[in-house]
């Protein structure tokens, strides 16, 4: 949900007391119209938001300043135990605008407010990161070297428990498996390969304990629910 300024209603009261102070048929001293870097109004930024923000019960995770044609975008990421529903933005929204509108942080140029939740790209790097991850595939760094795929199983403020996928290794072409080898003889000696068919088995796991300290910035997974099997049909013409 975003929401448009043209510069806040500060700009127009600063405006008005500047012509009000000049004296008649003077022009009105020049405004400062710079606008501030990117760094700069970003950091303003969430010095001026995360009290209300933390008031109101969400994290500030981020805020972004970045140009968009003659205005600039100003982004604000919000997040909760729970997740953020859209009401959370449009209320959100809408104390943000005030805020801004009653400060100088943007200057007089006009801006656009967008309010929105973290995406699953967003990087865990704080405990309530690992926390809100509880339940989701991760992939992270060490910072010893190497990284860990795995599903996140607790957090905590010190530590993540991770249930760790262990690679498997490939086969290689061993003995009995070189090139023109038959099929492997079944437990009965028949020669033939087995025809069961069982059920492909999950990656095998270990629960391990990281402290915070031994993790990179960890991302979530995007799993994609795999469709359930077809039924078997079989056409009445065929023969049982």
């Amino acid at each position: 949900m975003s929401v448009e300024s043209r510069g806040g209603r500060a700009q127009g009261r600063r405006g008005r007391q500047e012509e009000a102070a000049s004296p008649r048929g003077t022009a009105p001293p020049p405004r400062d119209t710079a606008r501030p870097s990117r760094d700069a109004a970003a950091a303003a930024l969430s010095r001026l938001l995360a009290p209300a923000v933390a008031e109101a019960g969400y994290d500030l995770e981020e805020v972004d300043v970045r140009p968009a044609g003659r205005r600039r975008l100003v982004r604000v990421v919000v997040d909760a135990d729970g997740g953020i529903a859209l009401d959370d933005i449009a209320r959100l929204s809408e104390m943000t605008s005030e805020l801004l509108d009653g400060s100088d942080v943007m200057g007089s140029s006009p801006y656009v407010l967008e309010v929105t939740s973290p995406g699953v790209d967003r990087p865990l790097t704080e405990p309530r990161h690992w926390r809100r991850a509880v339940g989701r595939m991760i992939v992270a760094p060490l910072t010893e070297g190497g990284q860990i795929e795995g599903r996140v199983v607790a957090a905590d403020d010190e530590a993540v428990e991770i249930d760790v996928v262990q690679k498997r290794r490939g086969k290689g072409a061993g003995a009995g498996g070189g090139k023109g080898a038959g099929p492997r003889s079944s437990a009965g000696g028949s020669g033939r390969p087995s025809s069961h068919k069982g059920r492909a088995a999950g990656p095998e796991t270990v629960r391990r304990r990281f402290g915070l300290g031994e993790l990179g910035r960890g991302r979530v997974q995007v799993e994609f629910t795999p469709s359930p099997p077809a039924e078997e049909t079989r056409s009445p013409a065929e023969p049982d």
